[in-house]
């Protein structure tokens, strides 16, 4: 049996209170937490679940967030995604942002695993009215290296999009052995992660400049500096790109640059997810 789930996200700003607040609502095995206020009433910490703990053949998750002027939603996850085995069917996680005039937003999903044999598609949509902003993530795994069971068959699609601004979409799949292990490919990395900051309106010279600055200082002081970069390849965007053995040094140096570009972007202290230290 397969699962077809839903979660409308809603954030607004509550001005009474000065307080940034979610709504939403579901359908299937998709919900968040109850809200958390770690770093006061200004940002909205929310914690997105999926029970059933991964997707097989068949599965689509639909999530849309969509943040109004003056809100600032942080969401994360408990935990890993995992696309698993699939006999045939596309397991398909489909997410839309759409932020309004002055609204912020971090999208910080821990890592997607792909099993091995898995037949996956992630697709990320980001619309970003003039003066709204988002720092986001995507990082994907191939296979349990840890557990000795490689990403030997299969195949992953990834699609990151902000409409007239930036694509990027790429397809993995397993039996390509050139790009999984060639030089011009993953070069026999099984973790590949990109962090993205996108703005509704182009980001002023002096701003991007400073912003890709702590990014390659922090990649330069990284074990990954032969395989991290950063460009900025539209003026509305900056990206760090990063390939690793295995996900825990990728997401160190990611977590590293998101709390610099938190402090030099918006003069904000980076306060992690509670979730992210149990």
């Amino acid at each position: 049996m397969s699962w077809h789930a839903r979660l409308d996200l809603h954030y607004q700003r509550d001005e009474a209170r000065q307080r940034s607040i979610a709504r939403f609502s579901h359908s299937g095995p998709l919900r968040i937490l109850q809200s958390l206020y770690p770093e006061g009433d200004a940002v909205c910490h929310n914690v997105l679940i999926h029970p059933p703990g991964g997707l097989v053949g068949g599965d689509t998750l639909d999530i849309t967030v969509r943040a109004e002027g003056g809100s600032h939603g942080l969401i994360t996850t408990p935990g890993a995604s995992r696309f698993y085995r699939s006999e045939g069917e596309l397991a398909l996680q489909r997410t839309r942002v759409t932020l309004e005039a002055g609204a912020r937003l971090e999208w910080l999903p821990l890592e997607a695993i792909c099993y091995n044999a898995c037949r996956a598609e992630n697709r990320l949509c980001i619309e970003a009215a003039p003066g709204a902003e988002l720092i986001g993530w995507d990082v994907a795994a191939l296979g349990l290296p840890g557990a000795d069971q490689p990403f030997e068959r299969g195949s992953l699609l990834q699609h990151i999009e902000v409409p007239g601004v930036w694509l990027e979409r790429g397809r993995i799949d397993a039996a390509d052995a050139r790009l999984m292990n060639g030089p011009l490919g993953l070069a026999g990395q099984r973790c590949l992660a990109s962090l993205f900051f996108v703005a509704g309106s182009p980001i002023a010279r002096a701003r991007r400049e400073a912003a890709l600055e702590l990014a390659r200082g922090l990649c330069e002081a990284s074990s990954l500096e032969a395989s991290a970069g950063a460009t900025s390849p539209h003026d509305e965007v900056i990206v760090l790109r990063v390939l690793a053995p295995v996900v825990e040094p990728a997401m160190q140096l990611l977590r590293q640059v998101w709390r610099a570009w938190r402090g030099e972007l918006w003069q904000m202290n980076a306060t992690p997810p509670r979730i992210w230290a149990m």
